[in-house]
């Protein structure tokens, strides 16, 4: 979301059981679509987080998510990219960007 809105939109990105590490294959994926993701750190999803946000997107986490009253809701049931090579991963890539674009353009036209 950050490469295609720029300062559009506000991204924060945290996780309900989040890794000790960004996962190398993800940052490979991303690097060879020109974005670098070395900088971001996994993070715990916490309520101030989920406060300021508008719209909270899940990743299949379904009942261990912690759920957020007033909040916009989008549960996209994705595969899990931890543990897999480069070629299962870019698929799983290029599903998010697509969801992000739809996303986007939700947001922009609101």
């Amino acid at each position: 979301m950050r490469h295609l809105a720029g300062d559009a939109v506000e991204v924060r990105s945290a996780g309900s059981e989040p890794a000790d590490q960004i996962n190398p294959v993800a940052v490979e994926a991303m690097r060879e679509v020109g974005i670098d993701i070395t900088a971001n750190e996994p993070k715990i999803l916490d309520y101030a987080t989920a406060e300021a946000s508008d719209v909270i997107i899940t990743m299949g986490c379904s009942d261990v998510c912690p759920a957020f009253p007033g909040k916009r809701y989008e549960d996209w049931k994705l595969e899990d990219p931890a543990g897999k090579g480069i070629e299962a991963v870019r698929p799983i890539r290029d599903e998010i960007r697509s969801r992000v674009e739809t996303l986007l353009a939700e947001l922009r036209r609101a």
